[in-house]
């Protein structure tokens, strides 16, 4: 029977990986993940697999696609400067199609901005870090419970549709110990590997649902990666149709299959007439906040985003038929205030808490801005 266990967060992201079967760790520490790397060190090895520290975050994440093309499941971990210097193999993953999972704890920026403080600044490049017309899948827990939970997840989704996922919580997740009780088990997500024989095996060729079977590189099916537009053998074109029909599958792949991958939660929105828009250390404040606030009379509720990217248009504009105000709490200048607005279409008023000090958002001071909004008069 599982017991509570006092975990770092930073440690549970590990305690996740290792359950769901990631066997290769390619990294350079950064604080705040540097937990991650060092509690991999000495994890991984000891489930039988390898950790490989390179000589910077660019190096890091090429040593994970090389890792996950020849069959590992493979991921790293880093924090804003690392996080950028990551973009271009983010890109290149995504268009080569190579599953792997790549953690960024988050603090202040820009640059090398305050490495040992929250932030939540780097929720658009998360999105659009890499250029070009490229889908994206990223997750962000509140707790430690939920870093173990969403890594697993992380995993399963990057193996699903062959596609880098992103894991994206803060410095105080990450080194917040809490008492959490962890599954003896949780559901393993396989790539779906070629029946075919080898020389009848079309490395790029789409299944129904978009996402193409994936042999290991080196296992007898001969196949080509490239971050080029490329063909259904994965070798270069520059046929417009072939790389427009491309493009638009990576999207579809992802879209056509929101419900596996959004997930929200709602908090005392049944009836409520202001809400909060909330996600990862935020979203904890904000749930407290609601609770307060009811206490006190005021109808509020929370949408809190577990997956921020695709965003979760539909669930926003269910909360904006129901709700007078949206109150939009990040710890950034407001990163995805537009979408709450673009998904709200209207129907409710949309306003910012913003913080950019390095300091948290707290229960107090949302109930704050809860009481001055309290029926959509600012």
């Amino acid at each position: 029977m599982s017991k509570a266990i006092l975990v770092q967060g930073n440690e549970a992201c590990v305690k996740g990986a290792l359950a769901v079967g990631c066997n290769f760790y390619g990294g350079y520490p950064i604080t705040p993940s540097s937990e991650i790397a060092e509690h991999m060190v000495r994890r991984l090895p000891e489930a039988g697999g390898v950790f490989i520290q390179m000589e910077d975050e660019i190096a890091s994440l090429a040593a994970v696609v090389g890792a996950s093309l020849a069959g590992s499941k493979a991921m790293t971990a880093t924090s804003g400067p690392g996080f950028s210097l990551m973009q271009e193999h983010i890109g290149f993953a995504t268009m080569a199609e190579v599953p792997c999972v790549i953690v960024n704890v988050m603090r202040g920026g820009p640059s090398t901005g305050m490495p040992t403080a929250p932030s939540q600044g780097d929720v658009m490049q998360a999105r659009w870090g890499t250029h070009g017309d490229h889908p994206a899948i990223v997750l962000a827990p509140s707790s430690v419970g939920e870093v173990f939970d969403l890594t697993v997840k992380a995993f399963n989704l990057a193996e699903r549709f062959r596609t880098p996922v992103i894991l994206l919580y803060d410095e105080i997740i990450g080194h917040t110990r809490e008492s959490v009780v962890l599954p003896d088990s949780v559901t393993v997500v396989d790539r779906v590997r070629p029946d075919a024989a080898t020389e009848d095996f079309w490395p790029k060729k789409a299944a129904p649902d978009g996402v193409p079977e994936m042999a290991n590189f080196g296992d007898g099916h001969r196949f080509h990666v490239t971050g080029l537009a490329h063909d259904t053998r994965g070798f270069p074109t520059d046929d417009s149709s072939v790389a427009e029909a491309l493009i638009n599958r990576l999207h579809h792949k992802i879209e056509a299959h929101t419900d596996e991958i959004i997930e929200v939660e709602t908090h005392m929105m049944d009836d409520a007439e202001i809400a909060i828009f909330a996600y990862g250390i935020v979203g904890r404040s904000a749930k407290e906040a609601v609770d307060r606030a009811r206490a006190d009379g005021i109808k509020a509720g929370l949408v809190r985003p577990l997956t921020l990217w695709p965003f979760p248009s539909a669930q926003v504009a269910e909360a904006a038929q129901r709700v007078d105000t949206i109150v939009v709490a990040e710890m950034n200048l407001g990163q995805l205030i537009g979408e709450v607005e673009r998904a709200a279409g209207g129907e409710a008023d949309v306003v910012g808490h913003l913080r950019v000090d390095g300091e948290p958002i707290t229960p107090t001071v949302l109930g704050e801005v809860l009481a001055k909004h309290d029926g959509g008069n600012a």
